[in-house]
């Protein structure tokens, strides 16, 4: 089990790892599941939308693309972040950059703990998954 940050074409977001990584345990425990072999990608626009057109055959920026490798219990897979699009979204959610990279971080792997947010109502759940992913975040900031 292993949650490990990389970068390409940008510079590695400052965020404390270990917090990070024991936040992720935390959320999935809270959906039954554990963690295995955990992998995020920060990277530009260009990158991301690089992946997009290549992987899944879209042709438009986003935010973060997960490839779910999940099995059983135990989830896995590969996150893929644009750093521009999260400080773009933070500008427009008026909402700190900080808070907005962690929203995105958690929001990969609530998909891969199976909330989803692309069918009716569902993208309500994921926000209210995230804020409560979140508001354990700072909990665990304060230990």
């Amino acid at each position: 089990m292993s949650i490990n940050f990389y970068a390409e074409d940008v510079p590695l977001p400052t965020i404390n790892q270990e917090q990070v990584r024991e936040w992720i345990h935390r959320v999935a425990a809270d959906y039954g599941k554990r963690t295995g072999e955990i992998s995020y990608e920060f990277c530009s626009d260009e990158k991301i939308l690089e992946t997009n057109r290549q992987f899944l055959q879209h042709d438009y920026y986003t935010d973060i693309i997960t490839f779910d490798y999940t099995s059983g219990n135990k989830i896995a897979g590969d996150i893929i972040i644009s750093l521009d699009t999260v400080r773009t979204n933070a500008e427009k959610f008026q909402t700190e950059y900080n808070e907005e990279l962690h929203r995105t971080i958690i929001h990969g792997i609530l998909h891969l703990c199976g909330i989803n947010d692309k069918g009716p109502g569902e993208r309500e759940i994921m926000e209210a998954c995230e804020n409560k992913a979140l508001a354990m975040l700072k909990t665990i900031e304060k230990e």
